[in-house]
């Protein structure tokens, strides 16, 4: 047996003796016994660290090389092989060249795919078409809505003693400046203005049409006026009546001639400066009327198809203000006609049904008088009806100052009847007996939501932007005594049902709707939209009232809405 190793200890440094297998050459150096150090081959070195390394436990040793490895290769050592395979995957990935791609595109099946994408798009292109041409074919057609000016949009406001509306505190012109945002809460259209030219009672050489009275104003004045009215889509009409403050507005007949040349030559000045329209009273005075504004209206038209003519009458003959209206195919008239009711449903459907006929497709005006206040004309009780049955009537309404609070008549005992104060607030002075309170001026009006001022509001902002109430056909219903009931209503816009109680009693509606055209009939139930009696305003707006059983207080007017069902 071979002897096993013997271990010597020298110099305190214990050396491992090694088979000679494990030694590689003679060039084997050890330490001596006496400390003196000699010299160890590199591979020697490895093979002891060799040894070492396999004493150790398998956990603590390094990685092997892998199994399978060339000869030669030492325990510790690692390499490592990337996968030919990973390195292609890094690779960036080309796609297809063009004669590959043009390849593929031209075999048979993406041709045949193509094409049938392609005919699924036209027939569905095709098929959409078809759809929208049978869409447009049987939808009801929309009417086609008729020419409309501004003075179609709107109600009209008029200021015939222009002191009195501006108050003993403020100048005439430059007053009315201050007060132009009032108007602009009123939503209307036009301000009737005047007369304020110069002129000498019953002295034709001392009027100038073309001259603003030096008492009201400039002609700087007037001007500055009109820029600023233009600004709130205000349009001014001018009143040139000529002798306003005499006894015949016209002169005498001799003078007619005279008078006509003063008119042409005032409104080819007024037309100039800027004013929208004009205004002649009492024309029923003027010899041969219908030559004459004929004549005016051609004027007035020449120099731009947005100007106005209005004529007023104090005459409340039909006959009489249908011959006036012949004149000329665009002319307003206001008259007396409507004053001679007997406030009475009945007897208002009558007067408003034989106007409407007997003016054809003549656009109407609708007042109480060319000049005065509703008060004038009718019983306080009535004037919330009477504002709802002019802002709804197929027309322009028009108001005199004062109509959208109430204002009163100035009447004093023994003397000539005044125009009244605008009362603005309780300060102002009023020109008949007895004391002004905070709800009838304007200022106690305003802050009121129910007072007669915001149902004016109300009406007059409503009118102008429902077509149905604009320029809708007009229908009477049948209703009980004591009613005025009818429908308004325009293409495939909302309808609206107005029913007006003239008595001092409460009344059942009792609606009929036989008399109607096709495509128009009463629904079950519509939406209140106002009423004049404050207290089923405050309790019931907004909501559906049933016409079967709809009942009004007395002197209450009702303003409904229902929609068009096709």
């Amino acid at each position: 047996m071979d002897p096993e190793p013997n271990e010597h200890s020298t110099g305190g440094v214990s050396v491992l003796h090694q088979p000679p297998s494990a030694q590689t050459g003679p060039d084997v150096q050890v330490v001596s016994a006496g400390g003196d150090s000699g010299t160890m081959s590199q591979d020697t070195e490895v093979d002891m660290k060799e040894v070492e390394l396999n004493e150790l436990e398998p956990e603590k040793q390094p990685m092997n090389a892998a199994a399978g490895a060339a000869a030669g290769e030492k325990n510790g050592l690692v390499k490592i092989k990337v996968a030919e395979d990973e390195a292609e995957a890094g690779a960036k990935f080309t796609g297809l060249s063009k004669e590959e791609l043009l390849k593929v595109a031209g075999s048979p099946g993406w041709v045949r795919t193509r094409w049938v994408l392609l005919l699924l798009f036209w027939l569905g292109w095709l098929g959409m078409l078809a759809g929208a041409v049978v869409i447009i074919v049987r939808a009801p057609r929309c009417r086609e809505l008729p020419v409309q000016r501004w003075w179609h949009q709107g109600a009209l406001y008029r200021i015939g003693d222009l002191q009195a509306f501006v108050g003993p505190n403020e100048k005439g012109i430059a007053g009315l400046r201050k007060h132009l945002e009032y108007l602009s809460t009123l939503k209307v259209k036009g301000l009737v203005l005047g007369p304020i030219h110069k002129n000498q009672k019953d002295e034709v050489s001392g009027t100038d049409l073309k001259q603003i009275d030096p008492t009201l104003g400039s002609q700087e004045d007037f001007k500055e006026l009109l820029q600023s009215a233009k600004k709130k889509s205000i349009h001014i009409i001018l009143d040139l009546t000529p002798n306003y403050q005499g006894q015949n507005a016209w002169f005498l007949p001799a003078q007619a001639d005279i008078v006509a040349t003063k008119m042409k030559e005032a409104l080819s000045s007024w037309l100039q400066d800027g004013v929208d329209g004009f205004q002649v009273r009492d024309v029923e005075k003027l010899v041969d009327a219908s030559l004459y504004l004929a004549e005016w209206h051609n004027i007035t038209k020449n120099f731009s198809e947005d100007r106005l003519l209005i004529a007023g009458t104090d005459s409340s003959d039909l006959q009489q203000i249908v011959s006036i209206l012949e004149s000329t195919s665009d002319l307003l008239l206001t008259s007396s006609y409507l004053s001679n009711s007997s406030f009475t449903g009945e007897h208002t459907k009558l007067l408003v049904t034989q106007y409407l006929n007997a003016t054809g497709g003549h656009w109407c005006s609708w007042s109480l008088s060319q000049a005065g206040l509703l008060t004038a004309s009718i019983p306080a009780q009535f004037l919330r009806l009477y504002q709802l049955l002019f802002f709804t009537l197929p027309g322009t309404p028009i108001f005199n100052y004062g109509d959208e609070i109430g204002l009163q008549a100035a009447a004093l005992p023994g003397q000539p009847v005044e125009a009244p104060f605008m009362p603005w607030n309780e300060s102002i002075p009023p020109r008949s007996p007895g004391p002004i309170s905070a709800n009838m001026t304007v200022k106690g009006q305003n802050e009121d939501p129910g007072s007669l001022l915001s149902q004016f509001r109300w009406l007059s902002d409503h009118r102008g932007k429902e077509r149905s109430l604009l320029h809708g056909d007009f229908h009477v219903l049948a209703s009980s005594p004591g009613l005025f009931s009818y429908i308004r209503h325009w293409d495939q816009n909302e309808r609206f049902l107005v029913v007006l109680n003239f008595q001092d009693v409460g009344l059942s509606a009792r609606l009929g709707a036989s008399n109607l055209p096709a495509g128009i009939s009463l629904p079950a139930s519509a939406n209140l939209l106002l009423s004049t009696n404050r207290t089923r305003l405050g309790q019931e707006e907004g909501t559906s009232l049933k016409l079967e059983n709809l009942s009004l207080h007395p002197h209450e007017g009702l303003l409904l809405r229902f929609s068009y069902v096709a």
